[in-house]
């Protein structure tokens, strides 16, 4: 396969600047090339109008205007939720979805793998395996297609959520740089408390995040309060267990001082009892601060493992039980299911994986 040439989104600026200082271009061809690439309806270097014809032809001759093209998309029923199929540069691909709403804000789910190596039990993108890591133009370019749709109609992008295909932490180089990208006020210009990254714990990258000095949010996926149950469907607490999960949140909210969201999936049978809420709330309650935490409880969706919800009243009696250990808690309804954009159903079929990888352990993550 012909090495392609570099995405625009996977160039920084110094290389950028350099590239037009050799072709004898003005430095401020940069901001207008950035400009360009993060804020205008353009579909490709031949409409970035700003720019002279010859540049932009020299442009298109070397850096491709975005690392995704577009092969499906479908709307939810719900009249709101989107989700596309995007095909990289190697014929892999990746699903990305947009969740309007109601008009006040537009927050696209994103993708930082192809595939998934962390197999939970629960998982679409789980049965995957890992295909190959995204790079941040690859990251980026997903919120860009959103961004193109909304434009289009006077509205735009407001909050990211690191939630699609794979474990963001486990691509921790590009997922940060395209954060760094998207929360540029001379690119996207998305605040930084108005992007999400989830993780289901992958400790020492946990500490590394809270070094970082970005004030994003952290959503750790916790779904069971004890070793046994969580390693069953979530085969990462083997490396590290849910005391190890709890002390890293806790240290994240200490270094950082902003509130963390833990995820819980809501298996009907398996993790669903007032007795693992009690246990929950007591671990969460022991590392202080309970005003620092927030757990979203959401009822899974239709997918591996044949799991099933648990009862409405079931689901608000777990979250009563939380918020007596001062626990505040929140059911959640994953939108998009019918389109399959739910939490836990992103999964691009067998025949569009092109030649990926076997899938990685997930008990070996660094």
């Amino acid at each position: 396969m012909a090495v392609p040439l570099p995405s625009i989104t996977d160039v920084d600026q110094t290389a950028l600047a350099a590239w037009l200082a050799e072709r004898g271009e003005p430095p401020y061809r940069v901001g207008q090339i950035r400009h360009g690439v993060a804020r205008s309806t353009a579909a490709d270097w031949a409409e970035v109008t700003d720019l002279p014809h010859e540049l932009r032809a020299e442009l298109a001759g070397s850096f491709r205007w975005t690392s995704v093209a577009l092969e499906t998309e479908i709307a939810s029923a719900d009249g709101e939720t989107r989700k596309a199929l995007l095909r990289l540069h190697d014929g892999h691909h990746v699903e990305t979805v947009l969740m309007p709403h109601h008009g006040a804000r537009n927050s696209a789910c994103i993708s930082t793998q192809a595939g998934c190596p962390m197999a939970c039990a629960f998982c679409a993108t789980g049965e995957m395996g890992l295909v190959r890591d995204l790079t941040a133009g690859e990251i980026v370019d997903q919120v860009r297609h959103w961004q193109r749709e909304l434009r289009q109609r006077g509205d735009r992008v407001s909050h990211v959520v690191y939630m699609g295909m794979g474990e963001p932490l486990h691509n921790y180089g590009p997922s940060l740089a395209a954060v760094r990208m998207l929360t540029d006020p001379e690119l996207f210009g998305i605040s930084p408390r108005r992007v999400t990254i989830s993780t289901c714990g992958i400790v020492p990258k946990m500490d590394a995040l809270a070094a970082e000095g970005l004030p994003v949010n952290l959503a750790v996926s916790l779904h069971a309060a004890d070793d046994r149950t969580r390693s069953q469907i979530m085969p990462v607490n083997r490396k590290w267990g849910v005391d190890d999960v709890l002390d890293a949140s806790a240290r994240y909210v200490e270094r950082t001082k902003r509130r963390l969201t833990f995820e819980y999936l809501l298996l009907a049978g398996v993790n669903d009892s007032p007795e693992d809420a009690e246990r929950l709330g007591r671990r969460i309650a022991a590392r202080g601060r309970t005003a620092m935490y927030h757990v979203n409880l959401i009822p899974v969706n239709p997918g591996p493992g044949g799991f099933k919800r648990p009862s409405p009243e079931r689901m608000e009696r777990f979250a009563e039980v939380l918020e007596q250990h001062g626990v505040a808690a929140t059911v959640r309804i994953s939108k998009g299911q019918d389109i399959k954009a739910g939490c836990g159903q992103l999964k691009v079929a067998e025949g569009k994986l092109g030649g990926g990888s076997a899938p990685a352990d997930p008990r070996v993550v660094d």
